[in-house]
Order: C-alpha cells, then sequence, then structure tokens
C-alpha cells in the first residue's frame, strides 16, 4: 500500500474513544453536574494547555529540518491527532448531553438516574451504588452507568423490591434497602 492510499478520515468512528461506551441509539446521554464539570474541565485542559504546547514543540521540530527521521516531530503529530480525536469526542458528548441533577430531584420512592440504592446481598452483606452517566461509571468508586445490566434490572424499583441480576457466576438476588437522591461528587 502506497502512502498515497493512507488518507486520514473524520469517521464517526475514529472519534469514538476506545474507553468509552457509544450511546446507544435513540436514547439521551444523561450525565450529572459533577460529570458534565469533568468532561468540560479535560476538553479545556486539551484546548488550551496540552495542545497549543504540543503545538510549539512540533513548530519548534519541525524548524531543525528532516522531518522523517525527526522522532519529536513525529510523536508531536501523533500526538496531536490524539488530542484533537479526544476533543472531537469530548465536544460531542458535551453537546448531546442532559444535564440532571439528583439533589434537585424530590425524595422518590422509585429508582430512576441519579439515584443512590443500597443493595442487600444473598450473603446479608450491603453495597452502594449510584446510578450516573455513561462517561462517569467507575464500579470502584460505586458508580454504574445508567444503560448497566444492574442499574437497568433497578430502574422503577421500590425500596424493598428484590431484582434479580445476571452475572458471569449466575443470576444474583438484590434486595433494595435503600434510595436517596443527594450530590454525586
Amino acid at each position: 500500500m502506497n502512502k498515497a492510499s493512507t488518507k486520514e478520515t473524520d469517521d464517526d468512528d475514529e472519534d469514538q474513544d476506545a474507553g468509552a461506551p457509544p450511546i446507544p441509539a435513540g436514547l439521551k446521554n444523561y450525565i450529572t453536574p459533577a460529570g458534565f464539570k469533568h468532561l468540560k474541565d479535560e476538553a479545556l485542559h486539551l484546548l488550551d494547555k496540552e495542545r497549543p504546547d504540543l503545538v510549539k514543540v512540533i513548530h519548534w521540530a519541525a524548524s531543525n529540518g528532516d522531518r522523517s527521521e525527526n522522532a519529536d516531530y513525529i510523536y508531536g503529530k501523533r500526538r496531536l491527532r490524539e488530542i484533537d480525536r479526544r476533543i472531537r469526542f469530548l465536544t460531542k458528548r458535551l453537546d448531546a448531553a442532559v444535564v440532571v441533577d439528583p439533589a434537585q430531584r424530590e425524595d422518590a420512592d422509585q429508582v430512576f438516574f441519579g439515584a443512590t440504592v443500597t443493595l442487600m446481598q444473598a450473603d446479608g452483606s450491603e453495597k452502594t451504588y449510584s446510578i450516573v452517566g455513561i462517561d462517569e461509571s467507575d464500579v470502584s468508586r460505586g458508580r454504574i452507568s445508567w444503560i448497566s445490566p444492574l442499574a437497568k434490572a433497578l430502574i422503577k424499583s421500590r425500596e424493598g423490591d428484590t431484582v434479580t441480576v445476571k452475572t458471569p457466576g449466575g443470576e444474583e438476588s438484590l434486595e433494595i434497602v435503600g434510595i436517596e437522591y443527594m450530590a454525586i461528587d
């Protein structure tokens, strides 16, 4: 394959961040205020700090002459493409975001987006999860995406209900022992 046929494109596939799941077709990109702020801060940092600093390095490297064997230039251009791809991804996510503040929600007896739910497992242990946006899920911190199997099983359930979730180890029954709506950091 010659270099003339290897053209970069701006396809949506290239803009998709490898670590983030796509937003399912026809669904909104719900996100908490803290999640929105985090994405916006990342985009601004890339635009205002990292990208300009990198452009200076690339400009300096290009002024050194032969670009074909100039590692600073080659790496810089590659990193610039990565930054631009991430900026496009973040911009699309922020444009499609629907910010929902769980702290502003009236206490409800049902589980919806933004709920912090305490579950009792079959062994009697309790775990607490907050239902958050796709881009802010982190199971180690007790944050699950609203499109995750567990969140889908919990949505519209009430305190005292038992939900069944399919896990890699088989089906697991969980009892909802608490539902709370509060700010999620």
